[in-house]
């Protein structure tokens, strides 16, 4: 589609369009990015209920992807329960270190938690490899051994998301489970597993149904979640960007 025509009286003879910022500094931007996507939410009938309100706009904000408000699922009290964990210190474990580097430290820094991703941990490399299987696999056993009830965050591996369902089938407990990998390969059947899973056996957990996901999708919900346990949603009464 060509750019739309120039204002007349310019004499520019290149057809560029006319770019009129907006907005400069990072608040600015959040918010009204944060306030078009309200708008857009409620045109197209999809607006989300308050207690989901700030991981789906969140999430949208990360990806510019409307279909987020549709195939997000939540089981009951999800949120809330990842809140109270977070005021309790719990920590996030990633199944990426794109994820991990994507969650705001200084929101962590003020519920007093930690995130971390055994990935790049020479014992998983060695773990998977004599057990033929992922690092996935063999990360997240690590991480149900070292924090049984941390929040795991997983956007890349759906493996990852088949052993958090065997184990949580095992006994074992999480804050929430964020269930948002990528791809055409045992995606949406890892995720509807994992949901089944923890509906099941009342795990809090947060999936995005379908294809779609991904590290940064992961790390927003992650944000979204740390942002409502701080009351830090708005970047710049809460978070002090002024800048």
């Amino acid at each position: 589609m060509p750019p739309p025509p120039l204002p007349e009286g310019d004499k520019s003879t290149k057809g560029d369009r006319i770019l009129t910022l907006q907005h400069h500094l990072p608040a600015d931007i959040e918010r009204t990015s944060f306030h078009i996507i309200t708008e857009e939410l409620e045109m197209m009938g999809l607006t989300p209920p308050p207690e989901h309100e700030a991981v789906v706009k969140r999430v949208i904000h990360t990806t510019a992807d409307f279909d987020y408000a549709r195939n997000l699922h939540f089981t009951p009290r999800a949120v809330e329960q990842a809140v109270k964990a977070l005021h309790a210190g719990a920590v996030i474990v990633t199944d990426t270190n794109m994820a991990l580097a994507g969650i705001t430290k200084p929101g962590l820094a003020k519920l007093g938690g930690a995130a971390c991703c055994y990935m790049a941990d020479p014992e998983v490399a060695a773990a998977a490899k004599e057990a033929g299987t992922t690092r996935a696999v063999a990360a997240m056993k690590k991480a149900a051994q070292e924090h049984p009830g941390a929040i795991l965050a997983v956007g890349n591996a759906p493996t990852a998301l088949l052993t958090i369902a065997e184990q949580i089938e095992s006994g074992l407990r999480p804050a929430l489970v964020i269930g948002v990998p990528v791809g055409f390969v045992n995606v949406v059947e890892s995720k509807e597993r994992l949901f089944a899973v923890c509906e099941k056996h009342g795990v809090p957990a947060i999936v995005a149904m379908g294809r779609k996901g991904g590290s940064n999708v992961a790390a927003a919900i992650c944000n979204a979640l740390i942002y409502s346990a701080a009351e830090m949603l708005d970047p710049h009464g809460d978070r002090g960007w002024n800048g």
